[in-house]
């Protein structure tokens, strides 16, 4: 059980310490479930608030889940600066699947894709998270392009959906593993795929 936070009450005026109470409150409940299903109540109850506070705040709780994994992982997306198309995969990769692979990273994408599934805020907020990090990646093949290591032509965006694909998948349906070897294995057969 998360213990509720000291702070102090304000009244109806939106209060940060409740904010940050909230947020602070999903992930470590999603830990304490290992993953399973998390009730607004339950939240609410976490942090020390009254339901009607995070509903006058987020309209669901996907929308909140993607607001609290914003808050874990901040707004910065590490952009690498290797010498070759496939050491930028390769650390891009491996830093990808190692926080999604972290509580409470793992907890909070695997709740996210499935209220994602119900709720269409939810969808759309995802896909905005989502990308921001294919932005990255694609500047990543930008970058690749302008050394000469991209052939005209190069479907990058498919490129990128494989990249992404592979980790939703072992995140959404196999439930495996996103090792740091699997991300090598990738980055090799991306870069391989580029010409």
């Amino acid at each position: 059980m998360v213990s509720k936070p000291c702070r102090v009450h304000t009244g109806r005026k939106r209060n940060d310490a409740a904010r940050q109470a909230i947020l602070d409150a999903v992930p470590a409940l999603l830990a304490a479930a290992d993953g399973t299903d998390i009730t607004m109540t339950e939240i609410a109850a976490a942090a020390g608030v009254g339901k009607q506070t995070i509903y006058r705040w987020w309209p669901s709780r996907g929308v909140l889940l993607l607001d609290a994994l914003s808050a874990w992982a901040g707004a910065e997306v590490a952009e690498p600066s290797g010498e070759t198309l496939l050491e930028d995969l390769d650390t891009f990769l491996r830093a990808t699947f190692l926080a999604a692979s972290t509580p409470p990273a793992h907890h909070l994408l695997c709740a996210i894709l499935a209220d994602a599934q119900r709720d269409p805020e939810t969808s759309r907020l995802l896909a905005g998270f989502a990308e921001t990090r294919r932005a990255a990646l694609r500047r990543i093949f930008d970058r690749a392009r302008v050394r000469g290591e991209l052939a005209d032509g190069t479907d990058v965006e498919l490129l990128i959906d494989q990249a992404f694909g592979v980790l939703w998948y072992r995140l959404g349906v196999r439930r495996a593993p996103l090792t740091a070897e699997l991300a090598a294995q990738l980055a090799a057969t991306l870069a391989d795929m580029r010409r």
